[in-house]
């Protein structure tokens, strides 16, 4: 009997094991679309970045204080986050879910910025309907801060988490999961940065 209970046992912890794998493989699947999406939202800026059809440009309107400071702040997050999962590695929920929240204040921030300069342009007459070139931008640069956004719901269901059940199996590869995904969003907006605002005011 207590043979056949092992092997039920071990059974289940190689059932649970591929379960996770395959989750893993399943948030591995997400980031390569993701990686696509955001390929082909570049490619589409490329195409339609001297497409102003008399409108203003990105030249014109861009406020690169407030661009830097938004970069800088992101890229901040992205430390804090590789800080959580560090705080995860030690065994420490208080500091891991302290670490989770500096992140999401960040990226909150980010997010607060990103709106208002959207209300700068729009008040200064750059729409979606305006040209092509703003069409593109707000699409590719919204994409990203819609990331941005849900990547803050998923921390702060996370957070929720840690604090009923603790450091677990399933927490941890979700820690890691959230962490790669932020590390992956701060990889995009240094080249939205780059491509969008630096190359826009030369």
């Amino acid at each position: 009997m207590a043979t056949n209970h092992d092997h039920g046992h071990g059974h289940d912890h190689d059932h649970h094991e591929e379960h996770e794998q395959l989750k893993v493989l399943g948030f591995w699947i997400f980031v390569v679309t993701d990686c696509v999406l955001f390929g082909t939202l570049f490619a589409t800026y490329a195409v339609m970045m001297n497409s102003f059809a008399g409108g203003p440009t990105g030249q014109e309107l861009f406020q690169l204080p407030g661009v830097i400071a938004s970069t800088f702040i992101l890229l901040t997050s992205s430390f804090t986050s590789g800080l959580a999962v560090l705080a995860m590695n030690k065994g420490n929920v208080k500091q891991l879910i302290a670490w989770l929240a500096v992140t999401a204040l960040l990226g909150l921030s980010f997010v607060v910025l990103e709106v208002t300069e959207f209300m700068h342009l729009m008040s200064e007459g750059a729409t979606m309907a305006t040209s092509g070139y703003w069409s593109a931008f707000y699409t590719l640069v919204g994409t990203h801060g819609l990331h941005v956004t849900l990547g803050l719901f998923w921390m702060t269901a996370l957070m929720l988490q840690l604090k009923r059940r603790g450091i677990t199996a399933v927490t941890r590869r979700k820690i890691t999961n959230l962490s790669l995904y932020w590390h992956f969003l701060d990889v995009v907006w240094i080249f939205l940065f780059t491509v969008v605002y630096l190359m826009g005011v030369m």
